[in-house]
């Protein structure tokens, strides 16, 4: 069972399982929320046939620094990476 992480984490199962991977506590918040209310889309194999405008919305949904300057392979790079 999960610990209660308070009302800003939406997915305490997913936000320890992050957190027990090395990843910070803001990141894993992000990515924990994000999976909970739907807007993180799981389909990671398949980044490249998404449209650009797509994966821009992805990673500033999850917080990925710089993404105005990538390409359409940077960004699924990117977004593969903070999965």
């Amino acid at each position: 069972m999960a610990k209660d992480h308070g009302a800003q984490i939406k997915d305490d199962t997913l936000y320890e399982e992050l957190r027990k991977q090395g990843n910070s506590k803001e990141k894993a918040a992000r990515i924990a929320n994000a999976r909970a209310n739907g807007s993180l889309d799981p389909r990671g194999d398949r980044l490249e046939e998404r449209t650009k405008k797509d994966l821009m919305k992805e990673a500033r949904e999850i917080g990925i620094e710089g993404r105005s300057r990538m390409n359409k392979a940077a960004l699924a790079k990117a977004i593969r990476g903070h999965r």
